[in-house]
């Protein structure tokens, strides 16, 4: 389908460009179809370190560029709008300043905060499924969701107004759960963020207009997960972008990351979205995993076929997709740096048992496992411990899915990367067990429901456990980063600058984030924390524990001082 509009983009010399774009596509989505990668200044552009997408969800905070004058804008979660002017951000970027005045919070009395059964933090397969849930079981429900679309990263639904078709079964499943969701009688915000979580009962919301406060009666947070980071020389360049990001350009946009790809990382997901952009016309140059060959681990291929038929049936067509499509699978081999070509696009360097190999690239796509999102837990006090095994913090659950804190409960990826399909049963689980909770009546029809859904999330358990030991692979940290490597993305921060502040006797997480500004940026460190922490505790020869990482504190996500103090009296 022909694009519908045009947008203008002026680059760092002010030349203007006119960018076609189709109805509902980002403004990242849109400059990557157009072939502009670099969006944005840093302080080491001159070295040539501009900045372009890379999370694609709006949590690293990289794509930031001036849209209609208003700088410091997100390219990846912004709707492109027809006649709309896109500018290539300076650094530093200017303060993005309110349209009126904003008046001194003591001028402005807060509203009352709006009451609610529960609250739904998250969009995805688990929150939606908590939402139909508790909806058949007659609570009052208000779903949060940060995007545009429901469905989360695993369904990825094709952007509302690109009136695309689904491309999968996948994807239609997770329209037909949206659906369900929208016509249940929930309550649904989209392109909302939930940037403080005071207490339970004390949340505030900015829904793209104004900040709300609510009182729900209890939380369920579906809030996800994120890529882990692969930090190695040339993983800031524009080009450099998660596996999530070129595939949620594909699925939901309908725009190839480039026409050359390498996909580089870890886990199952590396190859579907290989498959997914061969079909789709790229050249894949190559998948590395870091794992061993399945052959290896012949016993836990079977537990994971004998707990998850379906999608251990999916995986070994995607397995023969990369065959049909001719993509090399190289395992036990590693990205080790990119470097830019001379002709604009990306060299990619990947280590393995055969040595050494070269890629001339457009995109790199890097999938190195994923790490939950759970800052709005830890603000609200749920305890976490260390997984040594996943290398991540998880929070601390009973069966019903509620955490430390009562009233407040986790499911999906958010809560240890179960994987969608455990999401869903989860979020069943917990809606029933919340109406229990409030006083309410479960209806008879549930009572089976629930004891199917334990039964199936404990197979979609195995699975998962089978499936990560055939993709088990060591954690790199910081190995490969050399002493330019840029550690904190936001900050600019190098290992060498990290080194350097360790030399007198590996101080603190918050010493050192004192010392360097590591995880003091737009992403709140996100991405530099969790590879700090564990790299402070392999140094001082101790366990990883729920102190390790910085404190979470209000806001959870990046907002307008304007829009934290002029708090609305207005009903919504």
């Amino acid at each position: 389908m022909p694009p519908d509009a045009t947008l203008t983009w002026r680059d760092a010399a002010g030349l203007a460009r006119a960018i076609p774009f189709r109805p509902g596509q980002t403004v990242a989505a849109a400059l990557t179809a157009a072939g502009i990668r670099e969006l944005r200044a840093t302080r080491r552009t001159l070295d040539g370190e501009g900045r372009g997408m890379f999370c694609g969800m709006g949590v690293c905070q990289d794509c930031l560029v001036d849209v209609d004058s208003e700088p410091n804008t997100r390219a990846c979660t912004t709707k492109a709008v027809p006649g709309m002017e896109i500018r290539h951000q300076d650094f530093p970027g200017t303060a993005r300043l309110p349209a009126t005045p904003v008046p001194l919070p003591e001028d402005s009395p807060l509203p009352a905060p709006e009451a609610v059964d529960l609250l739904i933090l998250g969009g995805g397969a688990g929150g939606l499924s908590a939402a139909i849930a508790a909806r058949q079981c007659g609570l009052d429900v208000l779903v949060v969701e940060e995007r545009s679309a429901l469905g989360g990263q695993y369904y990825k639904q094709p952007a509302p107004g690109l009136d695309a078709a689904p491309l999968d079964a996948q994807q239609a499943e997770g329209g037909a759960l949206a659906a369900a969701a929208e016509a249940s009688g929930a309550r649904i915000l989209r392109g909302c963020e939930l940037w403080g979580a005071f207490e339970l009962d004390r949340l505030a919301v900015f829904d793209g207009t104004r900040s709300r406060l609510f009182a729900p009666r209890a939380v369920l947070v579906a809030a996800g997960a994120y890529e882990r980071p692969h930090v190695v020389p040339g993983w800031t360049l524009p080009g450099v972008m998660t596996t999530g990001a070129g595939q949620t350009l594909w699925r939901s946009h309908r725009v190839l990351p480039g026409r050359r790809v390498v996909v580089a990382g870890n886990g199952p997901l590396n190859m579907q979205a290989a498959c997914e952009l061969a079909a789709g016309g790229a050249h894949v140059v190559a998948v590395a995993e870091a794992a061993p060959a399945p052959v290896a681990r012949w016993r836990d291929v079977l537990a994971t076929a004998a707990a998850g038929p379906v999608l251990a049936a999916r995986g070994a067509r995607y397995l023969a997709d990369l065959a049909r499509w001719r993509v090399p699978l190289l395992h036990e081999t590693l990205l080790h740096r990119v470097v830019r070509a001379p002709d604009g696009g990306l060299l990619a360097m990947l280590r393995g048992p055969r040595g050494e190999r070269l890629m001339e690239v457009d995109a790199v796509l890097l999938g190195y496992g994923f790490l939950p999102s759970q800052e709005v837990l830890r603000a609200l006090g749920a305890d976490c411990a260390f997984d040594s095994a996943r290398g991540q913090f998880v929070p601390l659950r009973d069966d019903d899915m509620m955490t430390s804190v009562p009233g407040l409960y986790a499911v999906g990826d958010c809560a240890g990367l179960g994987g969608a399909p455990a999401a869903r049963e989860e979020g069943t689980i917990a809606a029933v067990a919340i109406t229990r909770r409030l006083g309410r009546a479960v209806p008879a029809a549930m009572h089976a429901a629930i004891e199917a859904a334990r039964r199936r999330l404990a197979r979609h358990r195995r699975f998962q456990a089978a499936l990560w030991k055939v993709f088990a692979a060591p954690r790199i940290g910081l190995s490969l980063a050399d002493p330019a490597t840029v550690v904190c993305r936001c900050e600019e921060v190098t290992r060498g600058e990290i080194d350097a502040a360790l030399t007198d006797g590996a101080p603190s997480l918050a010493e050192l984030k004192r010392r360097t500004r590591c995880g003091m940026g737009r992403c709140q460190g996100r991405y530099c924390a969790p590879l700090l922490a564990e790299h402070l505790a392999a140094m001082q020869g101790r366990p990883l524990d729920g102190f390790a990482l910085f404190a979470p504190r209000a806001p959870v996500k990046p907002i307008a001082i304007g829009d934290i103090v002029a708090l609305s009296e207005r009903a919504p």
